[in-house]
């Protein structure tokens, strides 16, 4: 299982770079929508994983939770990356999405903390 999940992310990441992108205003809601579509077949693979994981460790009644925390985090966070890319491309007729200034994660309008670093994205009053 480990060696064929292992081929299938290399592939599947390198096939993004290899595309062009098309002209200026389209390329953010073509680039947008093909990373939203990398992150449901990453998170779709992560969760086919770990529950891989979780019945081969149950079979051998041997289970690891350090490694079974380790997949879900990184499940939950593929999964909460998906999110915000979903709330981005919904709101892109709109145009109210943004960029952190702290880690350049992608947030969209009314957003107050950044989902990827936790800094603050509203600046209040008193700052300026």
């Amino acid at each position: 299982m480990s060696a064929l999940t292992d081929r299938l992310r290399h592939r599947h990441r390198a096939e993004p770079a290899g595309g062009s992108a098309p002209p200026a205003p389209p390329t953010a809601h073509a680039e947008l929508r093909a990373r939203r579509d990398a992150l449901a077949e990453e998170v779709a693979e992560l969760t086919w994983d770990l529950g891989g994981l979780t019945y081969e460790m149950a079979i051998r009644d041997h289970f690891r939770l350090d490694v079974l925390t380790r997949r879900a985090a990184e499940l939950q966070r593929a999964d909460a990356e998906l999110a915000e890319v979903d709330r981005l491309l919904a709101a892109e007729q709109r145009s109210e999405a943004g960029s952190c200034a702290a880690c350049g994660a992608p947030h969209s309008r009314g957003a107050a903390f950044c989902w990827q670093c936790g800094s603050a994205l509203l600046v209040s009053l008193s700052d300026n």
